[in-house]
């Protein structure tokens, strides 16, 4: 039984050429636990879903990178697609936005390429976690612990390897937010105030 994600936020970070089931059926699961869910992308015109290499939906977008920070939202989705984290992995704006994620101890999930970002983002030395297969050797190559698993689960990082695994993959990241909990407005700023006092 899923648990309730009432007023949970989150935030899905995508750009054109994101394979649309990755995203819709873990964004619909979200909602249906009560969590708000925002579309980011680099920018404000609609976003082009694929249906594996045949054109999908475009979709709206709720709000621009760089317009919106990680103390907004509770947790951060990576869909995948090649297209989407591919090229997102070259805008700086969109590896900082995932690093902060981090950063603040917030949990990330992301599903076939979009673990492309975690590469990028520094975010997969030491950790466990899957993807499509074609990635293997770049989080290897990261310092990362590749496992050919439907769902990875690393504190705090969700990770699957295709839509095959989705059903899998939208129970862990329910359960792993759920547990994550919402912080109060200001958590991070406090955490570092007390960070400073105490140097």
């Amino acid at each position: 039984m899923l648990k309730r994600l009432d007023d949970y936020r989150v935030a899905i970070l995508v750009t054109n050429g994101f394979e649309q089931v990755e995203m819709t059926a873990p964004r619909s699961a979200l909602q249906e636990a009560g969590a708000k869910t925002g579309l980011i992308a680099p920018d404000t015109e609609d976003v082009q879903g694929m249906n594996h290499d045949e054109k999908g939906s475009k979709f709206h977008v709720d709000a621009r990178l760089g317009s919106v920070s990680a103390s907004t939202y509770d947790a951060l989705l990576l869909p995948g697609g090649v297209a989407n984290p591919d090229k997102l992995r070259t805008l700086p704006e969109a590896v900082q936005f995932v690093q902060s994620f981090a950063e603040a101890g917030k949990p990330i999930a992301a599903i076939c390429h979009g673990p492309w970002l975690l590469v990028e983002a520094g975010l997969v030395k030491g950790r466990k976690l899957t993807s499509w297969p074609s990635l293997r050797t770049d989080i290897r190559n990261a310092g990362g612990l590749w496992e050919d698993s439907e769902v990875v689960v690393d504190t705090g990082l969700i990770t699957s390897r295709k839509p095959d695994d989705i059903a899998a993959f939208n129970r862990k990241v329910n359960e792993v937010f759920a547990q994550s909990g919402r912080k109060p407005a200001g958590a991070e700023k406090s955490r570092v105030s007390q960070g400073q006092k105490n140097a």
